[in-house]
């Protein structure tokens, strides 16, 4: 398969008050198109550094990164960002969230009325078409994450990038909406790479897991493939010797192999 990103001698170092901080190094990873992978590991080990890397919002220090073969300088449309917080505008309405992404991306070069197909498509995606009219104060917390990742998929994007958007909902929510996000890069083809802490969350969703070290000069201890055959039922996974294999095996990783410095001190 193409691969779609490539990470290649990432390293990335922050000047912080108390000094320079080496949060990544010797980061080497390929995404393959329409793959989905799940980066796990403590907290302080560079997760959510290594997304930002890949969505353009940082420059590594040393090393480079690619998106379809071209160099990643900036954010660009060919990868949507998922925060775990929303982001919605709250004076807007769903539609008109989702509206602002689909303009600033397709209003040069397509009618006004695509445009607003392309909105409602997107909010059908998700289940929210019913809501497009309501402004985010008026639906729930799972709700909110459903418009913001149909803003993201009306980019149509060429890589989904997810900075653990389940990780603030109940979780009965959190449940539903990754068996949704299950079906929706079904549809979809999307290449998706998320930053997640649970375990049975990655490896219900993802084709393969890379396990992160500990911070500082984090990088990747493991790369899990998952072999679970597509469609996913979370019920009868429950008791697959592959799924709870591949669950043990993650969990060894963070809590034997790679147990978190403050766990070790207490």
């Amino acid at each position: 398969m193409q691969h779609f990103i490539k990470v290649e001698q990432a390293q990335m170092v922050f000047d912080t008050a108390k000094g320079r901080f080496h949060a990544l190094a010797d980061i080497n990873l390929a995404v393959a198109q329409g793959e989905f992978v799940a980066l796990i590991g403590h907290s302080g080990c560079g997760k959510s550094t290594l997304l930002n890397l890949i969505a353009g919002l940082l420059r590594p220090t040393h090393g480079a990164l690619l998106c379809d073969n071209r160099e990643i300088r900036e954010p660009g449309p060919e990868r949507a960002v998922v925060f775990q917080n929303h982001s919605l505008l709250p004076w807007l309405s769903c539609f008109d969230n989702v509206h602002l992404a689909v303009e600033r991306v397709f209003g040069r070069k397509e009618p006004r009325a695509q445009l607003k197909a392309r909105t409602q498509a997107a909010l059908e995606l998700v289940g929210m078409a019913h809501a497009a009219a309501k402004r985010p104060h008026e639906i729930s917390g799972g709700m909110k994450q459903r418009v913001g990742i149909a803003r993201a998929l009306a980019m149509e994007p060429k890589v989904l990038l997810m900075d653990e958007p389940f990780g603030a909902l109940d979780a009965l929510t959190r449940a539903h909406l990754q068996d949704e996000l299950l079906k929706i890069v079904a549809r979809t083809k999307s290449t998706v790479v998320m930053v997640t802490h649970d375990v049975d969350e990655a490896v219900l969703l993802a084709d393969r897991i890379v396990m992160m070290t500990n911070g500082p000069a984090a990088t990747i201890g493991e790369v899990l493939p998952v072999p679970l055959a597509r469609p996913r039922d979370r019920v009868l996974l429950a008791e697959d010797t592959t799924y709870i294999a591949c669950r043990k095996r993650v969990l060894d990783f963070l809590y034997t192999r790679h147990a978190h410095p403050m766990a070790i001190a207490a």
